[in-house]
């Protein structure tokens, strides 16, 4: 599928085919094409949970509006970000690049994100965000349907997923075989009303 055709056709589906599955290599093709999602200074602060486990879906299910796609969809993704990644090891994040370009970056991520809670959050959503795009549109180009959401407990989700501390749940992504047509568009905005050039 060409990738403007992908964006076009993406729908956000909410019944889903429970009894489909994904294959390994569906998934790990899936994965690999997340990751290669932009983040910024190269952090990847993202950490994709995979739930296989049926009765932790039923449980995340009841803690997200009892939303079937929870339970239903071939796969459920938690996207969940690092809050610290930007202080494990920073090197790592630019090993391949020439010294001069490390001597330059790592100290700028310290200064960055040192003692800014808030930065760090952000960051956090807006990687996630873009991750769960390449998500959805590599799912479109493999035949599958699927669905963002994030209607669910946050601190509920953060204990059923056993997350670290300074890890967040951002959104979660459903991806499987709709069992049919979303809803008509509901009402796209024009785009005079929404872009602007220079300034409002």
């Amino acid at each position: 599928m060409e990738l403007i055709d992908a964006i076009q056709s993406r729908r956000s589906h909410k019944v889903f085919d429970e009894s489909h599955k994904l294959t390994p290599s569906e998934i790990d093709k899936l994965m690999k094409l997340a990751i290669l999602s932009p983040t910024a200074f190269n952090i990847q602060h993202w950490r994709f949970v995979i739930i296989t486990d049926q009765k932790l879906r039923q449980q995340i299910r009841k803690v997200s509006w009892d939303q079937s796609q929870v339970t239903d969809a071939s796969l459920l993704i938690v996207l969940t970000g690092d809050l610290m990644a930007w202080n494990k090891d920073p090197k790592r994040y630019w090993k391949n690049a020439p010294e001069k370009v490390q001597d330059y970056l790592i100290p700028a991520i310290f200064d960055y994100y040192h003692g800014k809670p808030q930065v760090q959050r952000d960051e956090v959503m807006r990687s996630c965000g873009m991750a769960a795009m390449n998500l959805m549109l590599a799912a479109k180009d493999l035949g599958y349907d699927s669905c963002p959401m994030d209607g669910f407990d946050f601190e509920q989700v953060s204990k059923l997923l056993e997350l670290p501390e300074d890890h967040i749940p951002a959104m979660f992504v459903a991806i499987g075989k709709s069992k049919q047509e979303p809803w008509p568009r509901p009402g796209q905005l024009t785009l005079e009303e929404i872009v602007k050039y220079n300034h409002f």
